[in-house]
């Protein structure tokens, strides 16, 4: 008996738990999950904040870990089946961007992202002494 209330709840939760789900979660996830797996084209760049240039920037099917906040590792897979390790530092005057550039087969809409470095306000730091 103690099972049979112990699998009602069980399957209560995650009814509970999928109806708080909405279809953009659902294809968020999949996407994600297909980019994991090397099979979306995207595009992954670091912008310098201070000149406005791209530092660094990566085109291909990757996988990206951005858990860490001091760091993040793009893992590569070539034609050929071999794999590269990518590990860009991250500080304060860096920011990054991974566009989708192919789309995944569960995306529904086409969509664009610009970039504009013009939009970024230049200052200047000065030292009172």
């Amino acid at each position: 008996m103690k099972k049979k209330i112990i699998s009602v709840a069980a399957v209560l939760v995650m009814c509970i738990i999928l109806a708080g789900c909405t279809e953009a979660d659902k294809v968020s996830e999949n996407v994600s999950q297909e980019a994991d797996n090397f099979n979306v084209l995207r595009r992954f760049a670091v912008i310098n904040t201070r000149t406005d240039k791209v530092e660094f920037e990566l085109i291909g099917a990757f996988s990206l870990d951005a858990s860490n906040s001091d760091k993040i590792s793009v893992i590569v897979e070539k034609e050929d089946g071999t794999y590269f390790k990518h590990i860009i530092g991250l500080n304060e005057d860096v920011f990054y961007v991974v566009e989708d550039l192919g789309g995944a087969a569960v995306n529904k809409y086409k969509y664009e992202v610009n970039y504009i470095p013009e939009s970024i306000v230049p200052f200047t730091i000065t030292e009172k002494e």
